[in-house]
C-alpha cells in the first residue's frame, strides 16, 4: 500500500510501499530527519524523536513513582496483595474492553494531537491523586476509581505513542527507536522507585503523586516544539464501516503477527504481575517496608534497561528468540518462588527484568515491522490489549492464589504459565514453519540445532529459523 497522496505522491525509483515514508520524503528528506550511522543510541540523532525521548524520560519516572506509591499506598489502606490486584486490573480493563477502538482512533486522527491530549489527561489524573491523599481524604475507592480513569485515556494513548514513533523516526530507525523506548521506560523505572520510597518515608505518598501530575508537562511540551515538516507522511484512514473487524481480519490471516501477539498475551496476563508478588515477597515473605520493595523493582528495572540497550543493538527479531526468551522467562520466576534467601532473590530480579523485556521488544518490534502502515494502530492496539488487558483477568486471579496460598506459590504460577505458553506456541510455530529439531552427538557436528523438514517449502514463517 502506498503511503503518499497529493502532490506527494510523485513516482520514486527507489519507493517502499511498506513503509512510513513518501515518495517526496526521500526526494527532499529534511536534514536530521534519517540518519546514516547505526548503533545503539542512532535514533537519538533525529530531533523530533529526541525531544520525545526527553519528555518521555521524566514522565515515565514520575509514572514509577506513582505506581510503587499507588501499590504500597492500596497495601497500607486494605492489608491485601489482593486489593493491590484489583488496582491493578481495573488499570488495565479499559484495553480490555475498548483497546480495539483506541487503534481504530489512532489510525484515523493526527497522532501527536491525540498525544497532547492524552499526556495532559494523566497529569490531572496524578494531580487529583495527589490532592486527595495530601488532604487526608483518600480512601481505597478512590484509588481504583483513578486507575479505571488512568485506563480509559491509556486505552487511545497507547496505539497513538507506540504508532508514532515511526512518525518520527521512519522504518530505518523504527527497531532502534522502539528498543530505545523501552530503555527509556526502564531508566526511569530505576530512578522512580528509589525516589518514591525516599518520598513516602519522609515526607508521604501525596507530593510522589503530586510529582508524577507535574512529570507529563515535559512530554507536552516536546509535543508542542517539535517540527511536523520532518515527520514522515502517514496516510490516516478515513472513517468508515468494518475497520475495527479490517484489523483482526488482517492479523489472522498472518500467523507472523498472530503467534507473538498471542505469546505476549500469556506472558503478559500472567508472568508480569510484578506489583502483586514484590510487594507479598517485601511484606510477607522478607519483612521489609516500602524501602526493601523499591529496592526490589530497581533490581528488575536494572536488568530491563540492560535487555532494552541490547535489544537496540540487535538489526533483527527472530521468532526463535522469542519463545525462547519467553521460557527462560518462566524458569526464573519459578526459580525466584523457590528461592530462600532475599540476596538470592533479590538477585533473580535482574535477568527476570532483562528476559522479560527481552520477550516484549522483541514480539514488538517484529510486530510493527511486519504491518503495513495503514493497519499499525489497530494492529498495535491489538498487541497492547492482549498484552496488558489481559491483566483484568491474571491480577486478581493471582492476587487471590498470592494471598491464599502464599506469595511463593502465586509466583510459580504465574512462570509456569509463562514457560509453558512459550513451549506450546514454540511447537506451533515449528509445525507452521515446517522446522524440527536434529540433535547429533559426533564429535565436531552442532549438537542441537532447528534445521527445515525434508519436503516442506518455505513459508512465511520462515523468520523462525
Amino acid at each position: 500500500m502506498s503511503t503518499g497522496s497529493g502532490a506527494d505522491s510523485a513516482p520514486a525509483p527507489n519507493n517502499h510501499h511498506d513503509t512510513d515514508s513518501t515518495p517526496s520524503e526521500h526526494a527532499s528528506k529534511p536534514k536530521g530527519t534519517k540518519p546514516k550511522g547505526t548503533g545503539t543510541f542512532s535514533s537519538l540523532k533525529i530531533r523530533n524523536y529526541r525531544l520525545f525521548a526527553t519528555g518521555a524520560v521524566v514522565s515515565n519516572t514520575g509514572t514509577w513513582m506513582s505506581r510503587i506509591t499507588q501499590d504500597w499506598l492500596v497495601l497500607d489502606l486494605t492489608g491485601s496483595a489482593a486489593a493491590v490486584g484489583i488496582t491493578t486490573a481495573l488499570q488495565f480493563l479499559p484495553m480490555l474492553l475498548f483497546g480495539l477502538y483506541g487503534g481504530v482512533i489512532a489510525d484515523r486522527c493526527p497522532k501527536r494531537l491525540l498525544l497532547l491530549f492524552s499526556q495532559a489527561a494523566l497529569g490531572l489524573c496524578g494531580v487529583a491523586l495527589a490532592t486527595l491523599t495530601l488532604t487526608g481524604h483518600v480512601q481505597v475507592w478512590h484509588v481504583y476509581l483513578i486507575a479505571f480513569l488512568l485506563g480509559m485515556v491509556t486505552v487511545i494513548d497507547n496505539p497513538a505513542r507506540q504508532s508514532f514513533v515511526s512518525e518520527m523516526v521512519g522504518p530505518d530507525q523504527l527497531r532502534n527507536a522502539v528498543s530505545l523506548n523501552s530503555a527509556n521506560f526502564q531508566s526511569a523505572r530505576l530512578i522512580g522507585p528509589a525516589v518514591a520510597g525516599v518520598l513516602i518515608t519522609t515526607v508521604g505518598s501525596g507530593w510522589s503523586f503530586m510529582l508524577n501530575g507535574l512529570s507529563f508537562l515535559a512530554p507536552i511540551v516536546g509535543l508542542l516544539l517539535m517540527r511536523t515538516s520532518e515527520l514522515h507522511k502517514v496516510e490516516r484512514v478515513q472513517r468508515g464501516k468494518g475497520q475495527l473487524r479490517e484489523g483482526l481480519h488482517y492479523v489472522a490471516g498472518r500467523p507472523d503477527l498472530l503467534w507473538p501477539i498471542a505469546l505476549v498475551g500469556f506472558v503478559g496476563t500472567f508472568g508480569f504481575n510484578f506489583p502483586i508478588w514484590l510487594s507479598a515477597f517485601a511484606d510477607g515473605v522478607f519483612h521489609g517496608g516500602a524501602g526493601l520493595y523499591s529496592f526490589f523493582n530497581i533490581l528488575m528495572a536494572a536488568g530491563s534497561l540492560a535487555g532494552a540497550l541490547l535489544s537496540a543493538r540487535r538489526r533483527s527479531s527472530r521468532l526463535r528468540m522469542l519463545v525462547a526468551a519467553a521460557m527462560a522467562f518462566g524458569l526464573l520466576e519459578i526459580a525466584a518462588s523457590l528461592s530462600t534467601s532475599l540476596w538470592l532473590f533479590s538477585l533473580l530480579l535482574v535477568p527476570i527484568g532483562m528476559i522479560g523485556l527481552t520477550v516484549n521488544i522483541t514480539a514488538n518490534t517484529s510486530v510493527q515491522m511486519a504491518t503495513d502502515a495503514a493497519m499499525r494502530g489497530r494492529v498495535m492496539s491489538l498487541y497492547m490489549m492482549v498484552f496488558v488487558g489481559g491483566t483484568p483477568v491474571g491480577a486478581p486471579l493471582l492476587g487471590w492464589v498470592t494471598d491464599t496460598y502464599g506469595a511463593r506459590i502465586g509466583f510459580a504460577t504465574g512462570g509456569l504459565i509463562s514457560l509453558t505458553a512459550g513451549l506450546v506456541i514454540a511447537i506451533v510455530l515449528a509445525r507452521l514453519g515446517g522446522l524440527r529439531l536434529k540433535i547429533d552427538l559426533r564429535r565436531g557436528h552442532q549438537h542441537v540445532n532447528v534445521v527445515r523438514r525434508e519436503g516442506v517449502r518455505r513459508k512465511e514463517l520462515a523468520t523462525v529459523a
